[in-house]
């Protein structure tokens, strides 16, 4: 397990991290989301040992984190970082043999992992000639090539449509189920919420959530339920402790004051008719991440 505790950084006078801390588990896709200049980038170089922190811990396995243990982080960083002018299979070999593959094996996994990112039919196009998408693949490649123990992606989603992001998102959790513990940070809050085990947010240099994705959703939820029947649920507006939201002749959403009401609304909306759905509504990632920064 990757570990940070009380991570502190200064830029002169301005503090830009304050106490952060958080845990990425091995087998676990961890989200890390905030604002630009939330503090992302600079905690993910510090766990990297690009940049030096003030105070506090980095932690892997209970211990503190090594150049050795480095070796077998995987990094992505945001800005382009591949050569332009060499193949792109070429380069992720390259990468490979650095980190002490043989040339056979090194060609081996490298064509492999292309393959999967779907870069197979351009293996020996210059890096320069693939699209921004295609090169953001290949720099996931390059972080992935030699099997890392740690996953650390600054925003790996960005510049790639649909279908892209589905594919890497396939390749990092089948890295997250062989037990890498995967972080990555993304703004765009719909692909964290679907992808990740695990959520931190930060504002502000400050940790504002961190935990469970689903446990997050709980915490936050509120009394807001969705009714799908097959009768005319317009009754809902004379319940006492009831707040229709949203109505459409059998179904609606509804806030109400308690547990004892939505009970007391279940049973009413049983005797009116078929009950095709009734549950609560958890917030999404987006709610939760208004909600806690402010």
């Amino acid at each position: 397990m990757l570990e940070l505790h009380g991570i502190t950084k200064h830029y002169g006078a301005r503090k830009v991290l304050d106490d952060v801390g958080f845990d990425v588990s091995p087998g676990r896709l961890t989200g890390f989301v905030g604002g630009n200049g939330a503090g992302k980038t600079t905690t993910m170089r510090i766990v990297l040992g690009v940049l030096a922190k003030d105070s506090g811990e980095v932690l892997l396995g209970g211990s503190p984190v090594t150049t050795a243990d480095r070796r077998r982080f995987g990094y992505m960083p945001e800005e382009r970082g591949l050569y332009p002018k060499m193949k792109v299979l070429e380069h992720i070999v390259y990468l490979a043999r650095l980190h002490g593959f043989e040339k056979g094996d090194a060609a081996t996994r490298a064509t492999a992992l292309l393959e999967e990112l779907g870069l197979g039919e351009r293996l020996h196009d210059n890096v320069e000639t693939l699209s921004l998408g295609n090169q953001q693949r290949a720099q996931i490649a390059a972080a992935l090539v030699h099997d890392p123990e740690v996953l650390i992606l600054d925003e790996p989603f960005s510049g790639l449509d649909p279908l892209a992001v589905d594919v890497v998102a396939g390749v990092l959790q089948a890295r997250a189920a062989l037990g890498t513990s995967v972080i990555f940070s993304s703004h765009q809050l719909d692909v964290v919420e679907r992808l990740c085990d695990d959520l931190v947010i930060i504002a502000g240099g400050t940790i504002r959530a961190a935990g469970p994705r689903d446990d997050l959703r709980a915490q936050h939820s509120t009394h807001r339920y969705e009714l799908v029947s097959s009768g005319d649920a317009g009754w809902l507006r004379a319940e006492a402790g009831v707040e229709v939201v949203d109505f459409d002749g059998g179904y609606a959403v509804f806030d109400v004051d308690g547990d004892a009401t939505a009970q007391r609304v279940l049973r009413r909306a049983v005797e009116q008719g078929d009950v095709a759905s009734f549950a609560p509504q958890h917030p999404t990632l987006a709610q939760i991440f208004k909600e806690v920064i402010q």
